[in-house]
């Protein structure tokens, strides 16, 4: 292992780290569960009902939920390095090969004083936007309480501009994170990203046609130019370095994503630098968006809608009773039994495999922590979203294209990043009190797209979703 890789695994194996922060997460909360991850033969099979255990076993009990998460949280950084040390030490004691100094670049557009929020090939404003949400809520796309959030953000357009705070957006290309939405309302953004060009040029000219001012990390090179961007993973110490000397308060939103175990790396350096940053600025916010495909407990309400579905021919019984009995009970199967209060659930997808979901959790994770600690943190389950980096994958491409039979609808990129705009904008702004438990927090405000709505379980419903899409994705 070479300083130059950065953040790594402690262990060859990926899925045995994985075991191990698992195992330490419920051991205290649940000694069977944890026994069970240990004895796990084949996590690349079965990680999945030890996620969804890890999620349970602090339902009823904040306490519970709330030691899973640290001691989940606490496991994972004895399991990675930073070059030849822990990445506990990374920080404090790596000595800086190269300083950032800050480029800026200021948008000459006009700000944007009104939400809107773009919408198939439309821009909704006004009463169109509030019957659209009253929509959603009705077809139970989005919670109640996430159209009332936006709603709150439409009444308060001067909250846009998140005026005194500094918006750091880790992974600021993403096509899910909130950098052009805060730009568009005149917000002070530092967005983090590759020093790849292709990344850069799409930030930089974003900026210029924007209404913000854009902070990005920059190194003189030999040629006497500037070189813009950053690796996280690798130049973990000197991207903290130079957020130590940004004005205003920040707010750390982790938008990164990477294919297979680098997203643990990624999310796991985010974890480090916003433990940094809440340690030597305490007016830190955390913000986040929590992915639909895991498990969530649900409220009764959700619950009710689901049943009655499940109930309702919405989907033919006729169809129903011999997909089921050909599958052996596999197909279509209810989403949560009569009476569920909360309900689970359970949409983690196995496609998307245990890395992703392993880097979802830990920052579910951190958000649980630093909010019951008292930091201000803004952590909403977001739609399924047709990124890049979806529709890359076939398989979940066609179940994407057939999900709107069971219910569920998948939002277009532009719609989902200004939407969870706006909710980041209310979390940091109206001053919500914690709920009691860490299910309630996660449950607030979820725009999940009618994943906790269906009639289905979600992945009894996946397979015909992705054979009836198919035809979609030809057409």
């Amino acid at each position: 292992m070479t300083s130059s890789e950065g953040v790594t695994f402690a262990s060859e194996s990926t899925s045995s780290a994985a075991r191990a922060i698992m195992g330490d997460a419920l051991r205290k909360a649940d000694s069977v569960g944890s026994r069970g991850v240990e004895n796990e033969t084949n996590w690349r099979r079965n990680y999945l009902s030890h996620f969804r255990r890890a999620l349970e076993a602090g339902i009823g009990e904040a306490p519970a939920a709330h030691s899973i998460a640290a001691d989940g949280l606490r496991s994972a950084h004895e399991q990675m390095r930073f070059g030849e040390g822990s990445l506990d030490d990374a920080i404090p004691n790596t000595p800086l090969s190269q300083v950032f100094h800050t480029q800026t670049l200021k948008g000459d557009a006009e700000i944007e004083t009104e939400l809107t929020l773009p919408y198939r090939g439309e821009r909704l404003r006004g009463k169109a936007l509030l019957d659209q949400l009253d929509d959603w809520v009705s077809r139970g796309i989005i919670t109640q309480s996430c159209s009332e959030a936006v709603q709150t953000v439409i009444d308060n357009p001067e909250w846009m501009r998140l005026e005194g705070d500094t918006m750091v957006v880790l992974g600021a290309g993403a096509e899910m994170g909130p950098y052009r939405a805060l730009m568009r309302w005149g917000a002070t953004c530092v967005a983090l990203d590759l020093p790849r060009e292709d990344v850069q040029s799409r930030i930089s000219e974003y900026a210029a046609e924007s209404a913000g001012r854009l902070h990005v990390p920059a190194r003189i090179v030999t040629n006497g130019g500037a070189d813009v961007g950053a690796d996280l993973i690798t130049e973990l110490p000197a991207v903290a370095e130079w957020l130590d000397h940004i004005d205003g308060r920040l707010v750390l939103g982790n938008y990164c994503y990477a294919d297979g175990a680098n997203h643990v790396r990624v999310s796991m350096a985010a974890d480090a630098l916003a433990t940094h940053l809440m340690q030597h600025r305490p007016d830190t916010a955390l913000a986040f968006l929590a992915t639909p495909t895991d498990v969530f407990a649900v409220p009764a309400e959700e619950v009710e809608v689901a049943n009655a579905a499940y109930a309702s021919r919405t989907v033919s019984k006729v169809l129903r009773t011999p997909l089921r009995l050909a599958s052996g009970g596999r197909l279509l199967q209810r989403n949560y039994p009569p009476g569920a209060d909360p309900g689970i659930c359970d949409a983690l997808v196995p496609q998307q495999g245990p890395n992703y979901a392993l880097a979802k959790r830990l920052q579910r994770w951190r958000a649980t922590t630093a909010r019951h600690e008292g930091t201000t943190v803004s952590l909403n389950v977001a739609p399924a979203t047709r990124t890049r980096s979806v529709v890359k994958n076939k398989a979940l491409a066609a179940a994407y294209a057939g999900a709107h039979r069971f219910g569920v609808e998948v939002f277009d990129p532009a719609t989902s990043n200004t939407l969870m705009a706006a909710l980041l904008v209310h979390d940091l702004r109206a001053g919500a009190e914690p709920q009691a438990e860490p299910w309630l927090d996660e449950a607030t405000n979820a725009a999940h797209g009618g994943l906790w709505t269906s009639a289905y379980h979600p992945r009894s419903a996946l397979g015909l979703a992705a054979v009836l899409g198919i035809g979609a994705l030809r057409g």
